[in-house]
């Protein structure tokens, strides 16, 4: 059904939702606050401390404003592109760190939760950045330019994002921040601890704390890497380094108190990042700058652009090849020995030859150089060979394996068999994905963690909302977006010719292969869509370089995607070395200079975590989407069961807590592990390991129903202990 220029189904799920949400969240607040009855007069000290806040933030939003009017007159004057990436990089750094050395502290309640003294607008403001992530910034308008609406059968598509991540600020106000801020913890292992007693809820949840939050930095800081590099021309683990000081200063030295001005300040470098661009494209094709309400346009031209790719004859061409050397790997993996050692000895015999012939040294290099890189034995063959021929095959489909961008599902639920197996398969994992999203929000350590530093529980759920309306000028654009970028991308780059291509292909090539890459599979010499491979991680960052904007504006972007994982990343470490120093071995009570080593081991631990951190982001091991969401699924599958539970019902007991959140979070780590390929390849694991062809990423959806009826049949076969009035956060009382 088109609405106004609409399909009716993606407009809600890419806004109408979003909507609803805000309007859910923020009723919920306006009638909570009310219903507790009229708040304490505020003190004079407060009200002139946020007036002070509101000055100076005003200043610091003009201030940045004007830098950016002086660099851009600076680059029309003639300043290079190296030395404005390189003042953007060391201007956002050497802020950050100005407001961590201004910051700093070693006082336990300014460490940890700022002296919950931060006003629920500007907390709602840093929530958001801390949540606003790499994955947010760079990568969400990538994973909708490839997957579209609602992905394949086995890639969950971008849509979902936008419903899991907003959808789940709605279980966070509903049911677990305004709880948590009343107890006045530091932590959430403190809550295990306090609720249930004992060591072992507080150990597991301090676990899990670690597990999930360094899953989450690792796309971070590996986000921080590629943008550094790109913005200063350094190699991406030196970016790494670079970035990861900047994220050591804040955190380290000023703790939460710290990290909330710091990401106040990266809010609005990185909305303003991300705004600029979408607004220009939508301006240049629409004639309008406010994008998320006019790309509906552009939707329809990109589902006739679709169909011309579709049918074109070239495109078939490429289609061809792909599907012909998916073939060919497929032969090869036949006999990986006598494949492997037959194509080494064609090689050798190559070398040999050209030697011989005393032919050109590049020549006889690019010989060396691609005998070398053969598969050292048959078992990376056979990994290598296989991922090949499945990326072949991808490509070998009609869009070079894209679904259509307004699709709502793959398959078809009236075509045959096939396709209605498609089609639900797909559907499930949509609804997979988003549950876990959802769910995984309102389990997130570092994320909950903000709520404890406002001054009240009615400041806390009014922070809600304000966090999830800052987050949602983001989301409602990252959707149009997606839309711009690809309508450029088929009507202005495809079908150029190879000699005549922009630079900023060759450019991030460079840093990364993986990120843009273009091959001549059908040797035309012109650029066919088939033939271009972008990945989800450098949509947004080559956006203006897409758009034709001035570079100013690209160093804009990769200033506000450096934020955005310098952010996320200053929230998670500190999340880990108070897991690590706080909630491993807890304080004891009334001995004052233990919460001085507490705060002094939470840094050293968080040092320690950053470079472990920054080792396996070097290492490259996914892409963030996929490191993000599979963190989600870790975090609600461990947390929200015993949690929700432990706050809404005192029957919940300490067995149960730590029956369901070991059952929860080894169940989803199990599943993911378990159909991970290269381990299914060591191991020699036949079929696809899936249950109801749920992708790992999704796990969590087995873990959270698995660790819930765990809890809940515990604690109805042992005894209840009595809970003292700190302890009983809800029940039957009406704290809401």
């Amino acid at each position: 059904m088109i609405v106004a220029g609409w399909p009716l189904d993606y407009w809600f799920a890419a806004q109408g939702s979003v909507f609803i949400f805000i309007a859910i969240v923020a009723v919920f607040a306006w009638v909570a606050n009310r219903r507790d009855g009229p708040s304490a007069a505020q003190d004079l000290v407060y009200t002139a401390y946020k007036l002070r806040l509101h000055r100076k933030f005003a200043t610091y939003v003009a201030c940045l404003l004007l830098f950016l009017l002086i660099l851009a007159l600076a680059e029309r004057f003639g300043l290079k592109k190296t030395w404005i990436g390189a003042i953007f990089l060391l201007a956002t750094l050497a802020m950050y760190a100005v407001i961590g050395i201004y910051g700093r502290t070693s006082d336990a309640d300014e460490y940890y939760v700022a002296g919950r003294s931060i006003p629920a607008f500007y907390n709602g403001m840093a929530v958001a950045a801390d949540w606003m992530s790499a994955a947010s910034f760079i990568s969400m308008a990538g994973g909708l330019y490839l997957q579209g609406f609602a992905g394949t059968p086995t890639q969950p598509g971008g849509l979902v994002y936008v419903l899991g991540w907003t959808g789940g600020f709605c279980l966070v106000a509903l049911l677990v921040a305004p709880y948590l801020r009343r107890l006045e913890l530091y932590t959430i292992p403190d809550y295990f601890g306090v609720r249930f007693g004992g060591r072992w809820p507080r150990i597991i949840a301090a676990l899990a704390a670690v597990l999930c939050s360094f899953t989450y930095v690792v796309a971070q800081i590996y986000g921080v890497g590629l943008i550094t590099s790109r913005l200063t021309g350094v190699q991406f683990e030196i970016g790494i380094l670079l970035g990861l000081g900047g994220v050591l200063v804040c955190s380290f030295l000023g703790g939460m108190r710290a990290v909330t001005w710091t990401q106040v300040t990266q809010y609005v470098v990185l909305i303003l990042a991300f705004l600029i661009p979408v607004s220009w494209l939508a301006y240049k094709q629409l004639g309008n700058p406010l994008a998320p309400f006019v790309y509906g346009q552009q939707l329809q031209k990109i589902t006739e652009l679709e169909r011309q790719l579709i049918d074109s004859p070239a495109e078939l061409q490429v289609i061809h090849e792909y599907a012909r050397r998916a073939e060919g790997f497929a032969l090869k993996l036949q006999n990986v020995e006598a494949s492997l050692a037959s194509e080494r000895k064609i090689l050798k015999d190559r070398i040999r030859f050209l030697n011989e012939r005393q032919a050109d040294e590049s020549i006889i290099i690019s010989a060396r150089r691609e005998l070398a890189n053969l598969p050292r034995d048959p078992a990376i063959a056979r990994e290598r060979w296989t991922q090949a021929m499945q990326d072949n095959l991808e490509r070998s489909k009609p869009l070079a394996g894209m679904p259509e961008h307004a699709k709502p599902f793959a398959g078809d639920p009236k075509g045959n068999a096939t396709e209605r197996q498609a089609f639900e398969v797909s559907r499930r994992n949509f609804l997979a994905l988003m549950f876990c999203l959802m769910v995984g929000t309102a389990g997130l350590p570092h994320l909950l963690t903000r709520f404890y530093t406002t001054r009240s529980v009615a400041e806390a759920r009014t922070s809600v909302a304000w966090s999830l309306f800052f987050i949602a000028l983001l989301y409602l654009s990252a959707p149009a977006l997606a839309v711009l970028v690809k309508f450029e991308v088929m009507s202005q780059l495809v079908g150029q010719n190879f000699d005549s291509l922009p630079g900023w292909i060759a450019q991030w090539a460079k840093v990364d292969p993986t990120l843009v890459s273009v091959t001549d599979i059908n040797g035309d010499h012109i650029l066919q869509f088939a033939e271009l491979n972008l990945g989800a991680d450098i949509v947004m960052l080559a956006t203006p370089e897409i758009g034709g904007l001035p570079y100013v504006v690209s160093g804009l972007v990769a200033a506000g995607g450096l934020a955005a994982a310098l952010s996320t990343a200053d929230g998670l470490l500190l999340t880990i070395g108070s897991a690590l120093a706080h909630d491993l071995f807890p304080p004891k009570d009334g001995d004052p200079t233990s919460a001085v080593h507490r705060v002094m081991l939470s840094k050293f631990a968080l040092l320690l975590v950053a470079l472990v951190a920054a080792y396996v982001a070097a290492q490259r091991p996914a892409d963030i989407l996929y490191l993000v969401s599979a963190s989600f699924s870790l975090a609600g599958a461990a947390f929200v069961p015993a949690m929700v539970l432990g706050i809404f019902w005192p029957r919940t007991t300490r067995p149960a807590a730590v029956g369901g959140m070991v059952t929860g979070l080894g169940l989803t780590v199990y599943y993911m592990v378990v159909n991970a390929a290269p381990l299914r390849v060591a191991l020699g694991l036949s079929g696809s390991g899936l249950w109801f062809g749920i992708q790992p990423v999704s796990a969590g959806v087995f873990g959270v129903f698995a660790g819930t009826v765990v809890t809940l049949l515990i604690s109805l076969l042992t005894r209840s202990e009595p809970m003292s009035p700190d302890r009983l956060i809800c029940g039957t009382s009406n704290h809401l």
